[in-house]
C-alpha cells in the first residue's frame, strides 16, 4: 500500500469518476483503475461499486475516511519540515484563481525569484472552492483569491485592492465618458463569466443581477474579450487585466463607484506553521504590485 494509492482512492471517491480523477491526479484514467484495483486486491475487499456511476462500497468508505487521516497527517508532517527551513527555502505550492494568475504572475515571479532564489514554486489555476478544498487536502500551501473566505479553517492576508474598470466597444455610447456611474450601466446589459468565478458574483453585487445578459456566460476573460471587441456588449475588468488587455477595439472606462473593486489576498490553513513563509511571500507582492491597484498594509 502506498501514498498515492490512497490519494487515488480518495480522489475517486471525491470525483466519482475514473477520467476525472485520473485528470485531478495527473495520471492516465487506465493506471488510476489498475492501481485502484491493484489496492482492492491487496486488500481483499471491493472498494468501488463500478457501474453507470461510480460509488465506495460501505466499507470502501471507512477505509476512505482513515486514508484522508493518513494523507492529512503527512501533509502536516510536510509542514512541519518545511517550516524548519528559511522563509520561502524549499518547495511552495501556490494557487491562484483565473482571473488573477495570467496579470499578476508577470510582475509577480521575477522579483520574487530574486529575493528567494531557493524557493521551488509550484502552481496551480482553479477556481476560488476548488483551491479552497485543495487547501485542506493539503495539496496546497496557500492561494492568491478575492476576499472574504468563509470558513474557520483558514487565515487570510489582505494585499491590495484592484479596481474595475468598464471594458466596451469603442463605438458605445459609454465609451466617450472619461468616469461611468454604474447606475448607467442598466441600458448596457453586462457579459459575465461563468457561475463558479468569483469575479461573476463581484460584478453582480456591483452593477445588479438584473443588469446582466445571459447569453454570454464564458470560463475566461479573454472570451469575454473578444466579444467586446466585436461588439457584442460590455464586461467589467479587473485593472490588473485591464493593464495588459487594451486593445484597439475596446474602451475602458473608469467606475466613479468607490466599491467598484475586488479585495485579493493570501489564504491558507489556519493549522499551517508556515506563517512566515506566507508573510514573507505577501511582503514581495505588496512591494511588487503596479500602481493601478492599492496595497492594504500588512498591519
Amino acid at each position: 500500500m502506498t501514498l498515492t494509492e490512497l490519494r487515488y482512492i480518495v480522489a475517486l471517491a471525491d470525483h466519482r469518476h475514473f477520467g476525472r480523477a485520473a485528470e485531478a491526479c495527473h495520471v492516465s484514467q487506465p493506471t488510476l483503475s489498475t492501481q485502484i484495483r491493484k489496492l482492492e486486491e491487496q486488500l481483499g475487499v471491493t472498494l468501488f461499486e463500478r457501474g453507470k456511476q461510480v460509488s465506495a462500497t460501505e466499507t470502501g468508505l471507512r477505509i476512505i475516511a482513515e486514508a484522508r487521516q493518513i494523507l492529512a497527517g503527512v501533509g502536516r508532517l510536510r509542514d512541519l519540515a518545511q517550516a524548519a527551513q528559511a522563509p520561502l527555502a524549499g518547495p511552495l505550492r501556490l494557487g491562484v484563481i483565473p482571473t488573477l494568475g495570467p496579470y499578476l504572475l508577470p510582475w509577480l515571479l521575477e522579483p520574487l525569484e530574486a529575493r528567494h532564489p531557493q524557493l521551488e514554486l509550484g502552481l496551480t489555476e482553479d477556481l476560488t472552492d476548488t483551491l479552497l478544498a485543495r487547501l485542506l487536502d493539503y495539496e496546497l500551501d496557500t492561494a492568491l483569491v478575492a476576499l472574504p473566505v468563509e470558513g474557520g479553517e483558514f487565515e487570510t492576508l489582505p494585499l491590495f485592492e484592484e479596481p474595475f474598470l468598464l471594458a466596451c466597444p469603442v463605438g458605445h455610447p459609454l465609451a466617450a465618458l472619461a468616469v461611468a456611474d454604474t447606475g448607467k450601466l442598466q441600458d448596457s446589459r453586462l457579459m459575465l463569466l461563468n457561475e463558479g468565478h468569483c469575479l461573476r458574483d463581484q460584478a453582480i453585487a456591483v452593477c445588479g443581477q438584473d443588469w446582466t445578459d445571459p447569453r454570454f456566460q464564458t470560463a475566461s476573460l479573454a472570451t469575454l474579450l473578444q466579444l467586446v471587441a466585436s461588439g457584442h456588449g460590455c464586461t467589467l475588468l479587473p485593472a490588473l487585466a485591464a493593464r495588459l488587455e487594451q486593445q484597439p477595439r475596446i474602451a475602458q472606462v473608469k467606475l466613479e463607484d468607490s466599491a467598484a473593486k475586488r479585495r485579493i489576498g493570501l489564504v491558507y490553513r489556519r493549522s499551517s506553521p508556515r506563517s512566515a513563509d506566507f508573510h514573507a511571500l505577501a511582503a514581495v507582492i505588496r512591494q511588487a504590485m503596479p500602481d493601478c491597484v492599492t496595497a492594504i498594509d500588512a498591519g
